[in-house]
């Protein structure tokens, strides 16, 4: 067998960028609806392969959760064309120019949308990733490389083979999407090197690697590290929309990194609330507790809560509790643990929600709101491809937009500078 040549590979995703950047709306979308037909008749196929990952992975040990991420079935296949053709369905924004204006010396200046160029994709599990990711990249005419774990590799070569079908079928170059055949350590070192060719890094996954790929690249990366998401329960706040929100937030997906991690509850709405959310949090999942000490005799079998706590991103039914003398400590408590990804309060007082959204900084501020809702898809931006953490160059959920740039263009008729 051929050695595998990452170097190669980043210089012809770069070179198949240039075509992925000219093709129109019309040609993106009749590609991608072409790669959601292939997807779901390759069915069978697919699923096969998948099920070679998953007994590679039963036989390693893999986790229960890491193996249902794992797992393709009919249902899943077709969740994954209907990912895609909603993203046909949303917007282009290569190509918009915005905030035209005239110069007093007749130019008109604004900036167009364009697609950033190569895209890497370092993730874990999920298959689905392959193909959504690679659609985003498509729909906002970038090229994409996607390095996915040794767990899933059978599953996204499987994909891979529909998507050059598909992208050979209309005579577009194969290489707008790469799949790294090869899932040695090694290779991630190799992909992180090539800042020629890849203009940028999404690493999905935990925070183990992501922080490897944000110390070993010299290529710009998007960062999500964890998250650690705050609910806010205010003393003007209604306490059936506070419970609510709190289960649901908590219970619901707690492995997902927009499930919520510590609760702040306002000292004079406490010896009302902290007993309905014991009650709640035993009843919807045996919530385990860590409580700080005026709240801990509220809860049965909690346990006594350290900043170690305040800083956890448990992603399982834990959940660490603090009471706060007021607003402004409430606000201090989040700023001095928040992993900058969604924060939620709950509260009747206008004036104090506006307060909270213009205090708090994190990429999702919430006004009695779940959590759950920190998602791409519920923001209205169709499939994310990420979540960033770090300011530049997007912050929150990232859709289509966050993968394209802006250039100036200046229309001008013969002017000259004196």
């Amino acid at each position: 067998m051929q050695q595998f040549n990452m170097a190669k590979m980043a210089t012809n995703a770069k070179v198949a960028s240039r075509v992925a950047a000219q093709l129109t709306t019309i040609e993106k979308n009749a590609l991608l609806n072409s790669i959601a037909d292939a997807i779901e008749s390759n069915s069978d196929q697919i699923i096969k392969e998948n099920s070679k990952d998953i007994e590679a992975g039963r036989e390693k040990g893999l986790a229960e959760a890491m193996l249902d991420r794992l797992l393709l079935t009919e249902q899943g296949i077709k969740d994954i064309s209907s990912a895609i053709r909603e993203i046909v369905a949303l917007t282009d924004p290569v190509g918009d120019i915005a905030n035209l204006s005239l110069r007093p010396n007749g130019m008109q200046v604004g900036k167009m949308r364009i697609p950033l160029g190569v895209i890497a994709m370092i993730y874990e599990a999920r298959p689905n990733v392959t193909a959504e990711a690679a659609a985003l990249c498509i729909k906002s005419g970038n090229a994409v490389i996607l390095r996915g774990g040794s767990e899933a590799i059978h599953s996204n070569l499987a994909l891979a083979n529909c998507l050059h079908q598909v992208l050979t079928e209309h005579g577009v170059d194969k290489n707008v999407v790469s799949v790294i055949p090869d899932t040695s350590r090694s290779v991630i070192e190799q992909l992180l090197k090539q800042s020629d060719t890849i203009d940028l890094v999404i690493p999905r996954g935990g925070e183990g690697l992501i922080r490897y790929v944000s110390e070993n690249s010299r290529i710009p990366v998007i960062q999500h590290f964890k998250g650690v998401c705050h609910l806010f329960i205010d003393k003007y706040a209604d306490l059936n929309k506070a419970i609510n929100i709190l289960v649901n937030g908590k219970t619901r997906r707690p492995s997902a990194c927009n499930s919520l991690e510590t609760l702040l509850v306002h000292k004079d709405i406490a010896d009302e609330f902290l007993p309905l959310a014991a009650k709640a949090l035993a009843d919807a999942a045996n919530v385990k507790i860590h409580a700080c000490e005026k709240s801990l005799p509220y809860f049965n079998n909690a346990e006594q809560a350290t900043d170690d706590d305040y800083h956890a991103e448990y992603l399982a039914q834990e959940i660490a509790v603090k009471v706060v003398d007021s607003y402004d400590d409430a606000v201090a408590h989040i700023n001095a643990f928040t992993s900058d990804h969604t924060e939620v309060i709950v509260t009747q007082d206008t004036s104090r929600a506006q307060q909270f959204i213009r205090q708090i900084n994190s990429s999702v501020v919430m006004v009695n709101a779940s959590s759950r809702f920190s998602d791409g898809n519920q923001l209205g931006l169709g499939s994310e491809i990420g979540i960033s953490t770090d300011k530049l160059h997007a912050y929150g959920p990232m859709g289509l937009e966050s993968l394209t740039t802006e250039k100036f263009v200046v229309y001008g008729d013969g002017q000259i500078r004196e």
